[in-house]
């Protein structure tokens, strides 16, 4: 009998050493990319077919490699998009690493441009300085822009992170019948701008799909604005949203920097 639970206990440790090698040195790397298409109603015909490509959470250094970013801002620009949305936290604790990022990130190529926002982990002058000044990349704090499809238009807004997004000043130049893509980098917050009935598109990040998914479970941990739209497709009143579980990782105080159930991805949005 005693030899038999010391086999089964034997067992069960090397089954938890792989597991977790597994979780903190493959699937941190295991990029994916979800395709989602969202069916929008009274859809302009020039819209059909729109194409969004979503980054988000990069969290560069320590635990996120740059080849990782790398690797992922060409798959991105080889899904030929007609936007980039970059929903924040491109750095974890320190904000330096800022600057070894953006020459990476300036290589994102889209039709109608990369927009980006801050996410609560970019409270930084470093930071914001870094994303304003990156030519191809146009940050959005607070701020919509409208922009030109075809015989289309479609407005994009972006809100700083936590309460101090101000949604009535993101949209004051917004034109009535115009869709809207709105860029939150906390998911949860779309019960109150779901509410606003001209906000076609919610994008958000933040919680990292809980990086640890227990298969009829779900996430183990998840962040504060993060526990209800935790990950992947939702309908709230008549406005969606998708929350992406995003390309880094966060570590220490946290936990540990691991994927489980939970690979990196890229989002490919495509009306329709």
């Amino acid at each position: 009998m005693f030899k038999n639970i010391l086999k089964i206990l034997i067992i069960i440790t090397i089954v938890l050493f792989l597991t977790y090698q597994y979780a903190i040195k493959i699937e941190p790397k295991w990029l994916t990319t979800e395709h989602v298409k969202i069916p929008i109603k009274n859809l302009p015909s020039g819209l059909k077919g729109f194409k969004i490509v979503q980054l988000s959470d990069l969290h560069y250094y320590p635990h996120t490699p740059l080849s990782l970013i790398q690797k992922a801002v060409k798959r991105v620009n080889n899904l030929k998009p007609d936007i980039i949305a970059l929903t924040g936290d491109y750095i974890d604790r320190e904000a330096e690493p800022i600057l070894r990022l953006m020459p990476i990130l300036a290589k994102l190529k889209a039709k109608y441009g990369v927009f980006a926002i801050q996410g609560n982990h970019d409270n930084s002058k470093i930071v914001k300085t870094a994303l304003s000044e990156t030519s191809n990349i146009s940050l959005l704090l607070n701020q919509g822009v409208n922009l030109n499809v075809g015989q289309a238009n479609i407005f994009l807004a972006g809100l700083t992170p936590n309460s101090s997004g101000n949604l009535s000043l993101a949209l004051k130049n917004h034109s009535p019948n115009i869709p809207v893509v709105l860029l939150v980098h906390e998911p949860d917050l779309a019960d109150d701008y779901a509410k606003d009935k001209r906000i076609t598109l919610q994008l958000s990040g933040h919680t990292h799909g809980g990086q640890v998914r227990i298969p009829f479970i779900g996430a183990l941990v998840l962040p504060y604005l993060g526990h209800k739209y935790d990950h992947g497709l939702y309908k709230i009143k008549q406005m969606w949203l998708y929350t992406t579980r995003g390309i880094g990782v966060i570590g220490p105080p946290f936990g540990p920097p691991v994927r489980f159930n939970c690979p990196p991805e890229i989002t490919e949005i495509t009306f329709y």
